[in-house]
């Protein structure tokens, strides 16, 4: 005698799994209006914070095939390697050196594009900065603000044991009490002291004063006089070797 089939439960595709799936995708939308929500919210301050994070950490160039991102001093080194297409790239150079977020206190971007030069010499690179930065008028000690900017280049320095020569000039005025001569081998003097300060061997290290001689511009108006008071940091990049 046939037996009768007994009726038992389905076992196909057409159970309730499916409610997981779209309880998570709900979940999931939830979430993420959650998250536009709170950031439309947020204060701008956080915003920018964030925004200042991120950029610092990661909006450096990455190295072809490297697998590696480049710190913005290895990039300048690669710059100053070649004098030729440094001079040609000063804007890039000022911002390796100074990104906003390591501007100190007291000096924008403007001014101190204004009073910064990228120069070609013949044994390398020149960062030139007017005494309008770095002292007080008619002054050979640096000021806080020059101190600042001076050990900012003395971090790049750090990263090489490039020979660097600092050099001092003057306008064509003579000062009152010293000769322009002295003022100009003074200042070069307290930027040495102030590298040194920050633990770099002085044998690095060249000093120059050469007072009125050799001006950028005409002394015979207040801004050509204003770019004649200058120390030049010149790093020798034929001696360039990485630490």
């Amino acid at each position: 005698m046939a037996r009768k089939r007994e009726r038992g439960v389905s076992t196909g595709g057409s159970g309730g799994g499916w409610l997981v799936t779209f309880s998570d995708l709900m979940t999931l939308l939830l979430t993420f209006f959650v998250l536009l929500l709170s950031m439309s919210s947020m204060d701008k301050t956080v915003i920018m914070e964030v925004a200042s994070f991120f950029k610092r950490n990661v909006s450096s160039l990455t190295e072809p095939g490297a697998g590696r991102i480049e710190s913005r001093y290895e990039i300048l080194r690669k710059l100053l390697e070649d004098p030729l297409d440094a001079i040609n790239k000063p804007d890039r150079i000022k911002d390796l050196l100074f990104p906003n977020e390591v501007l100190p206190p007291g000096i924008s971007r403007s001014t101190l594009d204004n009073n910064l030069l990228v120069l070609n010499r013949p044994e390398g690179v020149a960062l030139v900065l007017t005494d309008r930065i770095l002292f007080p008028l008619g002054q050979t000690t640096l000021t806080p603000l020059g101190e600042s900017l001076v050990h900012e280049i003395g971090r790049f320095l750090m990263t090489t044991t490039a020979s660097v020569n600092l050099a001092g000039y003057t306008d064509s005025i003579p000062a009152k009490t010293i000769d322009n001569y002295e003022i100009a081998a003074r200042r070069a003097m307290s930027v040495l002291r102030s590298l040194v300060g920050m633990g770099m061997r002085a044998k690095r290290f060249s000093v120059s004063g050469y007072g009125p001689h050799f001006p950028l511009a005409d002394n015979a108006t207040p801004e050509g006089r204003a770019q004649n008071r200058r120390i030049e940091i010149l790093i020798k990049t034929g001696s360039f070797t990485y630490l």
